[in-house]
């Protein structure tokens, strides 16, 4: 495998991470309906490491706008539930001393707008990074060009590749946001 194929694969492979990176922050927006990736990626304080609140307990949903956190220890619950109370969900937990239970309530026409905006911020984030890796992408084509590696005609298929490449991934961005809008909105 040349260099080129392989600035090929490592901008495509950075791409991939971003889409990734921005399937997981949608996970943790709230659309109204329960779900774990609400809480599961929050930290906490435990014992001086910062801890994700996956590793802390169980996370189950007993009704569709309920979320039920049962810590192992459940020395945690007073810092699980500063930390639930940080991370700004739009929502109160309730700590009963053994379980900490998170009612989701339906998202005000306000928050809703608000939460889109903030899906739009993170799918704009994306689109940077991925832009970012196809002008590295592009600028390492340009040295390996200059440096007498390769010739004008690689390069420009190259660029060209990079640019597919880059579109591809732009449209999952766009096409996330679209589909995270409307669970948004409809919910």
């Amino acid at each position: 495998m040349d260099e080129v194929e392989m600035l090929n694969l490592d901008a495509e492979e950075k791409m991939q991470k971003a889409v990734a990176f921005l399937q997981q922050e949608f996970s943790g927006l709230n659309t109204g309906k329960a779900t774990p990736a609400m809480v599961e990626n929050i930290t906490v304080d435990y014992y001086g490491s910062p801890t994700r609140v996956q590793q802390l307990g169980n996370i189950s949903i007993p009704e569709p706008r309920l979320l039920v956190i049962s810590p192992f220890d459940p020395s945690v619950l007073p810092e699980l539930n500063k930390a639930i109370l940080a991370a700004n969900l739009g929502v109160t937990p309730m700590n009963d001393g053994r379980v900490i239970r998170i009612p989701v309530p339906e998202p005000s026409e306000e928050r809703r707008k608000e939460m889109v905006k903030i899906a739009s911020r993170s799918a704009e984030e994306q689109r940077v990074a991925i832009r970012n890796v196809r002008r590295e992408a592009n600028d390492q084509i340009k040295a390996l060009e200059k440096d007498g590696s390769i010739t004008e005609d690689d390069r420009k298929g190259s660029l060209d590749e990079i640019q597919k490449v880059t579109d591809t991934y732009i449209k999952q961005v766009d096409e996330a946001l679209s589909t995270k809008e409307k669970d948004i909105l409809e919910s």
